[in-house]
């Protein structure tokens, strides 16, 4: 079912600004509403939570701005000095700290996607398994509201790694993309269909809809793929971001298809899922075998930044999952305010 007054598309429009969360987010906020640079202490960015509320939400909204913007914030701020300058900063706190927590993370393509190819016969800890096993609707709901601030910008981020790339990874990376992008259909692109899970789920599919509900954990995912994909220098971590996205992706897509179905969800909220457990299965080959192959084959020093990029991709995944199941245990919203009627 679709939400009252609700369409189950977005437009290719921004969403609104939300109100900060401290004091980088809401100088970035601030410096949106008027045009004039953001104003903060000059430790504050040293002195924030990598992985908090305030520095996760203003790196999104500077993130924001290279993708659809926001309502009433002019277009060519995307290229403002001042804010490219605080993002920098904001980057530098980020990455640094990901690289501290992953400093005896695997540095092999092999050590760091071996584990991933097997599924583990204990689900235990397993989001998805949870979700399949035990979730009630409410708890779906809210799992889409989260996960559409990453899926409906779906392969927008690594699109921005094609130009980085040469050969056969150019070409597998394209016909991946070509795939999410809905193979040439509108109304099969992969961000689509997940406008129309959300319609079924009685969600506002809007762009940026739910980002003023959405925790610093699940910012800090969505964040990480816009991180990778605008840095050349980092392409070997998007490219390991990606291929770590599309090798765990079946499995687990096959569990929440099952979830949505046991739960009544609707035929559209199944089909998202039930469409990644094929496509993703191809997908995988292709972009362990062409993608990363033809990555190394041109440039092996890339070796180690592939498995970074796999490794930070599931340290974030694993800490929302963390959050969410923390809530929910406690009969709470993973959310930072409910959705109504939850």
């Amino acid at each position: 079912m679709t939400a009252p007054g609700v369409t189950a598309s977005s437009p290719a429009v921004g969403g609104r600004l939300v109100e900060g969360r401290g004091e980088l987010s809401g100088a970035v906020v601030a410096s949106l509403r008027t045009g004039l640079p953001p104003a903060h202490e000059p430790d504050a960015v040293r002195e924030a939570h990598p992985w908090g509320e305030d520095l996760q939400l203003a790196l999104h909204l500077l993130y924001e701005l290279h993708y659809r913007g926001f309502e009433g914030v002019a277009d060519d701020r995307e290229w403002d000095p001042e804010l490219l300058r605080l993002r920098q900063s904001l980057e530098t706190r980020f990455l640094s700290s990901l690289r501290s927590a992953l400093a005896h993370a695997p540095r092999t393509v092999e050590e760091a996607f071996a584990p991933l190819l097997v599924e583990p016969v204990d689900l235990t800890g397993s989001l998805s398994h949870r979700l399949e096993t035990t979730g009630e609707l409410w708890q779906l709901r809210e799992y889409a509201a989260l996960r559409s601030l990453y899926h409906l910008k779906e392969a927008d981020p690594h699109a921005w790694v094609i130009p980085r790339l040469t050969g056969r990874a150019k070409a597998a990376m394209v016909a991946i993309e070509y795939d999410e992008f809905g193979a040439g259909r509108a109304d099969r692109i992969h961000a689509r269909l997940y406008a129309d899970l959300m319609g079924d789920l009685g969600l506002d599919p809007a762009y940026g809809r739910y980002l003023d509900q959405a925790p610093a954990p699940l910012l800090a995912t969505v964040n990480l793929m816009s991180l990778f994909g605008l840095h050349r220098a980092l392409r070997g971590a998007l490219v390991g971001h990606f291929a770590c996205v599309e090798v765990t992706s079946s499995p687990g897509s096959r569990r929440l298809a099952k979830a949505m179905r046991r739960c009544g969800a609707g035929p559209a909220a199944e089909h998202f899922y039930a469409e990644h457990v094929e496509a993703d299965a191809v997908h995988e080959q292709v972009v362990r075998h062409d993608v990363i192959g033809g990555l190394l084959a041109d440039e092996p020093e890339l070796e180690a930044d592939i498995a970074f990029g796999c490794a930070a991709t599931l340290l974030l995944d694993d800490r929302l999952a963390a959050h969410i199941e923390a809530a929910w245990d406690q009969g709470l919203s993973a959310l930072r305010t409910a959705l109504p009627g939850s």
